[in-house]
């Protein structure tokens, strides 16, 4: 018999590919009682990920799960490619930043061509990988453990790595970005990893297509307030640009581009 993280783990699983779960089918399908499984589905309801219905659940679709970075870097292409140009046109020559791991965030790689001695530190191999060879960076890498899903380095020598330096500005790639709830990530580890991140950095820019507002996810990683800009797209809410603007964040909506997509 699997173990109650794994089941539930394997329900989340089902869910996201079905859209619904029973309870009595769940109970047969893992031999436990309709109690452990209505247990399961109360965990899943409070954690924000499934939403409670007759005779078992629903996935909550503003959720946010865990994907990897291929399928995210296909939605939305054009727009996270515009808003990656925005958000690279803050950067100044001889800048320091740190570039967050991210579909959006990897896009903005090409933009620093023509920028002038930068340093960059990223824990996003991918991102490494293609700023290996621009001479202009001066390239800083986070050691730690891998996360094959997002490409990307984090753990406890990452977070010691980073806390030894001060940044200029911080490209925050984002999952989830909720009013109340903040800006969230599936992954713990990465979200303790992003909060250090906002320590050194002396602006935190975050960066996100307007498919991401209203949705949350486990993991916070800082309130809305914490961050100093937004880069985004045209279709943000009325009331998340007014919001922002009350608690002190610059909103820059990318203007529309010609996608090499």
């Amino acid at each position: 018999m699997i173990n109650t993280l794994k089941r539930r783990e394997l329900i989340i699983d089902q869910l996201c590919r079905e859209g619904s779960v029973r309870v009595e089918e769940l109970s047969g399908q893992y031999e436990v009682s309709s109690v452990t499984i209505r247990n399961d589905l109360r965990y899943l309801e409070k954690s924000g990920c499934a939403v409670r219905a007759y005779g078992g659940a629903k996935l909550n679709k503003q959720f946010v799960f865990d994907r990897p970075l291929q399928d995210k870097g296909r939605i939305n292409r054009d727009v996270k490619y515009t808003i990656a140009c925005a958000a690279a046109a803050l950067i100044n020559d001889g800048d320091s930043i740190i570039l967050d791991s991210g579909s959006t965030i990897s896009q903005m790689v090409p933009q620093l061509q023509g920028k002038q001695e930068l340093v960059v530190m990223t824990n996003a191999l991918n991102i490494a990988f293609d700023l290996a060879s621009n001479e202009q960076v001066d390239l800083m890498v986070i050691g730690g453990s891998v996360r094959r899903k997002s490409w990307s380095l984090y753990g406890p020598s990452a977070e010691q790595h980073i806390r030894q330096y001060r940044f200029d500005k911080l490209f925050l790639g984002v999952d989830g970005f909720d009013l109340v709830s903040g800006i969230t990530t599936p992954n713990p580890g990465e979200a303790q990893l992003n909060r250090a991140m906002c320590d050194v950095a002396r602006e935190v820019i975050a960066v996100a297509d307007a498919s991401k507002f209203g949705r949350t996810s486990f993991c916070m990683i800082c309130e809305i307030s914490k961050i100093n800009k937004l880069v985004t797209d045209s279709r943000i809410p009325d009331d998340y640009r007014r919001a922002l603007h009350d608690s002190g964040v610059e909103v820059i909506i990318a203007d529309r581009l010609s996608s090499p997509f």
